[in-house]
């Protein structure tokens, strides 16, 4: 039996969507597995399955590359809205999805008849260590020293439904990313291991960013990441507080604002090709 399965991206943060309105993936972790080997697979982030929801219009399940599951993903939040509208399964421009880390409201933009791009009520930035989780002390980690892969660095930690450890100084570029991920990744200083956000500040609204994902590695582009990269800005100083800033990540723009209430994340979502899956 075959699977049918449709292959979006958002800012090259590319994942593998199935249709479980319409089919039943029994072992999701194995088939993130499987698809997402980019030499023997479709290739790909990770899987994302659309399920139905009892309190929002669709669910939203996101595996990583490695198999595990994640609690959010803004890229794949925004394909999955594409998904439903140019699929006739929702016949509005304003949609809820739920998630792990909650229910979240995206504005979709139609041209020619399909949804060109979404822009994302990601809910409030979490910015207490203990709920990020990070092992620091007080209300807030801004600015903290941290010796992580043989060098001090100061980290900025912030959740937007996962977490994520926010590090500012030259062209991320330059960085040896395979070498040093794994090593924020896996640091005892969080618990549930940790996104990495790379960050040249480049003006007070343009902010360049790498990003090491856990449990996928090095990805083009993070929607969560890029959040929680504005929301550091913001905290510490770089950025204005109520105003877009532009995160230029390796895959594309996206537009971030933050917001006391939340932090809302606009950006194009990207049909590449159907296709099917032997089961």
């Amino acid at each position: 039996m075959k699977l049918r399965f449709t292959k979006m991206h958002g800012c090259g943060n590319d994942y593998v969507y199935v249709n479980c309105f319409e089919q039943e993936v029994q072992d999701p972790v194995a088939l993130s597995i499987a698809i997402s080997d980019r030499h023997f697979g479709v290739g790909g982030d990770g899987l994302v399955l659309i399920c139905p929801s009892a309190v929002a219009d669709a669910k939203m399940r996101m595996f990583n590359a490695d198999g595990s599951e994640g609690k959010m993903c803004g890229n794949a939040i925004r394909c999955v809205g594409k998904y439903l509208y140019d699929s006739g399964m929702v016949h509005k421009t304003t949609v809820t999805i739920e998630t792990l880390s909650g229910i979240k409201t995206l504005e979709l933009f139609v041209k020619d008849g399909q949804v060109d791009s979404a822009r994302v009520n990601m809910g409030p930035a979490i910015l207490t260590p203990a709920d990020i989780p990070v092992n620091l002390p007080g209300d807030r980690a801004v600015a903290v020293p941290a010796d992580i892969a043989g060098k001090r660095w100061e980290i900025t930690c912030v959740s937007m439904g996962n977490p994520h450890c926010v590090v500012f100084g030259g062209d991320p570029d330059g960085l040896d990313l395979p070498a040093i991920g794994p090593r924020f990744e896996n640091d005892p200083l969080f618990p549930q291991q940790v996104n990495t956000e790379f960050i040249q500040v480049l003006d007070s609204h343009t902010l360049k960013m790498r990003v090491w994902e856990r449990g996928s590695g090095e990805t083009w582009a993070c929607g969560t990441g890029a959040c929680a990269a504005v929301t550091a800005a913001v905290l510490n100083g770089f950025c204005p507080r109520d105003e877009d800033v532009t995160v230029r990540l390796r895959g594309g723009d996206l537009t971030i604002r933050y917001t006391e209430g939340a932090v809302y994340m606009t950006g194009r979502a990207v049909k590449v090709f159907d296709g099917e899956w032997d089961r």
